[in-house]
């Protein structure tokens, strides 16, 4: 949403919003843009008297600002519906979807376009170190080219679509597709369904392009497919060959069309670069343009974003909250630093998390983690019962400050340590530095 409110600005709209608790980057991104931010829903609100309200999905019946909406007969529409109506329409729309790497991917194939001088509009659900912002309008006269960030959530409490199915694809991106959202969908099946329903309504000229590993992304494919299809992460399709520590070759049907010398971190983020290349590709970006662009690609905001050293002590932030989120960012960590100690800190915070859906597979996830925090306030399940495989490397603290005395008595020099959180968990990434250099 706050992207959305960017996009209206620069297309000449006034623009304020309301939200609880919002936390950076998007906090000071919103401010750095001047957007006026209201904290709270409160019915007043409605004197902005404005042309339309965008409605977010954290908005339900029973919000003291949609109720006096809705009593008023006040205009209003989702974030989704309105992004296609007024920026969408009549673009070459590129868009991402999975249940992991949806934002890094985006963001890689903004930064392909971008840097092969398409300068391309983008929404993605992050901030791309590249560009500084989450969210850009393009003219359509200098380009027509538009990434979407492309969400299997909910679009709003009157559209229980998801978001992606507001997007009209020219290219289409399906990165995997595991359960997640346990607010929302009842198993896997249903979140399969969404993803059908986005798929049947891409046109014959367009490109899916399709991680051909993932057995549920085959089930989606296999309902009904109107569109061509490539696959990656599969021999006869694109595929990564190693090349170095910090680079690999890209092959199309085994032939070599570049390589990629960069600093990310894991398999999962090759398989996101396969991705983007091939999606850049059908927009025109010849391969070996693509991964040179790819060679200085910088990363995305919160994940594995270094926040600082203090006290020899590296501290990340990473958006991980899903337990194969959580073992694909450690196990990137851990070829990169070899034997030095990874320190994971983890917040289950997501409503699929919380109410305990993946936390038998939690401990696994955590395998390559040498030492393991875990913030238990708030959760329906006992985490200190569900990391007790871990033995005495976890430590699961119900409230906040145990939880940084804990970590900061335990820290020492060479560590690194992860902070995985969906939210903006208290601030921790600067406490834990501050009080790291003066320790």
């Amino acid at each position: 949403m706050g992207g959305i409110a960017l996009i209206a600005r620069a297309a000449g709209h006034r623009v304020t919003g309301c939200d609880a608790n919002v936390y950076p980057p998007m906090s000071t991104q919103l401010a750095a843009q001047g957007i006026d931010l209201t904290e709270g829903w409160s019915a007043e609100q409605v004197a902005l008297k404005p042309d339309v309200f965008v409605v977010g999905n954290v908005v339900t019946r029973g919000n003291p600002l949609m109720e006096a909406i809705l009593d008023r007969g006040l205009p209003y529409v989702s974030g989704p519906q309105w992004l296609r109506e007024n920026v969408l329409a009549g673009r070459w729309v590129a868009a991402v979807a999975g249940t992991h790497g949806k934002t890094t991917t985006a963001a890689m194939l903004a930064w392909i376009l971008e840097a092969s001088g398409l300068a391309p509009g983008f929404l993605i659900g992050g901030v791309p170190t590249n560009f500084g912002v989450s969210a850009r309008l393009s003219s359509t006269s200098r380009s027509p080219f538009f990434v979407v960030e492309a969400d299997e959530y909910d679009t709003a409490f009157f559209d229980k679509r998801s978001k992606f199915v507001h997007y009209p694809a020219r290219t289409a991106v399906l990165n995997n597709l595991e359960f997640d959202h346990a607010d929302i969908f009842p198993d896997l099946a249903a979140i399969e369904t969404q993803f059908h329903h986005f798929v049947r309504a891409l046109p014959a000229s367009g490109l899916i392009v399709a991680n051909g590993a993932d057995s549920a992304l085959a089930r989606v494919l296999a309902r009904g497919c109107y569109t061509p299809v490539e696959r990656f992460a599969v021999s006869d399709g694109w595929s990564a060959s190693a090349a170095s520590p910090d680079g690999f070759d890209v092959l199309w049907r085994g032939a070599k069309q570049g390589r990629v010398q960069w600093a990310q971190q894991g398999a999962h983020n090759q398989a996101n670069a396969l991705a983007a290349v091939a999606a850049a590709r059908h927009c025109g970006v010849a391969p070996a343009q693509a991964t040179g662009a790819l060679s200085s690609f910088e990363g995305v905001k919160r994940r594995m974003e270094t926040r600082g050293v203090a006290g020899g002590v590296t501290v990340y932030d990473d958006f991980a909250h899903h337990p194969t989120a959580i073992a694909t960012t450690l196990e990137g960590l851990r070829a990169k630093v070899g034997r030095a100690r990874i320190v994971a800190l983890l917040e289950p915070r997501s409503n699929t998390m919380k109410v305990g859906i993946m936390k038998d597979r939690l401990a696994a996830s955590l395998a390559h983690a040498d030492r393991v925090y875990c913030y238990s306030a708030g959760l329906q399940w006992d985490a200190a019962a569900t990391l007790a495989p871990l033995g005495a490397k976890a430590e699961v603290h119900a409230g906040f400050d145990p939880l940084l005395d804990a970590i900061l008595a335990d820290a020492r020099a060479g560590d690194h340590i992860v902070v995985m959180s969906n939210g903006g968990f208290n601030g921790i990434h600067e406490k834990l530095l501050a009080r790291l250099a003066s320790k």
